[in-house]
């Protein structure tokens, strides 16, 4: 009978044992378990946070990258802009204008013809070449107030008028054939071909026009580049 109590004894102590054993381990088990899942969460929160991190690195990288193609577009762009600019200037050249030409005027009637003939030159003294084409505005002032000259209708071309170079038009109007005073003409008004500012000239040709009743022969004026007699 002790016997079996000291086995039972034994068997007990041996349960308790294994129990604390497995306890144990079960503790082991859930710190271990524990500590995975905290290490797994940290490792989550830290692969998270390192994509974030990734992600905002790469946005900004993708953004400075962007910024900088768009700047480099940008000076592209300018520099595109600048060489265009630079071409049309080669490639059209400006109209000249009153500031930028000499004007003069001289007789050039020739003895025979039915009228007689003042050419207008224009002198581009402008530094530039310039474009010029049509009809001068011309005016003769005289005692009797200004006349204006009229256009024959010719055909009209446009000129690159060379820095240094010349253009002329004529300038047709009647003979004083009347015997009398006429008109007195007292000067020439010219403005060139679409610009409004004018220049006043001393009048080269004869004193007088015949007085008419608008029947008559006018006064008129050929376009630009069309010098000569009758145009």
């Amino acid at each position: 009978m002790r016997a079996h109590k000291l086995t039972f004894a034994a068997l007990a102590v041996a349960a308790g044992v294994s129990l604390t054993a497995c306890q144990n381990g079960d503790a082991a088990t859930g710190q271990s378990d524990s500590s995975s899942a905290s290490t797994a969460s940290s490792g989550s929160n830290a692969s998270s946070s390192g994509g974030s991190s990734d992600t905002g690195s790469s946005d900004q990288s993708g953004a400075k990258a962007s910024t900088g193609t768009s700047s480099g577009g940008s000076s592209s762009g300018g520099t595109g802009t600048a060489a265009g600019t630079g071409s049309d200037a080669n490639a059209k050249v400006g109209k000249c204008r009153t500031d930028e030409l000499e004007i003069t005027a001289k007789d050039n009637t020739i003895d025979g013809d039915p009228d007689a003939t003042v050419v207008v030159e224009l002198t581009n003294g402008g530094g530039r070449d310039c474009t010029i084409s049509g009809y001068a505005g011309v005016d003769l002032k005289t005692n009797a107030g200004p006349l204006s000259a009229k256009r024959t209708g010719q055909a009209t071309t446009s000129t690159i008028l060379k820095n240094g170079k010349s253009i002329a038009f004529p300038i047709n109007y009647p003979f004083n054939k009347s015997g009398g005073s006429g008109v007195r003409i007292t000067g020439l008004v010219v403005t060139p071909p679409n610009e409004t500012k004018s220049v006043t000239l001393n009048w080269p040709g004869a004193a007088t026009l015949p007085v008419t009743d608008g029947s008559g022969a006018s006064v008129t004026v050929g376009p630009v580049g069309s010098a000569g007699q009758g145009g």
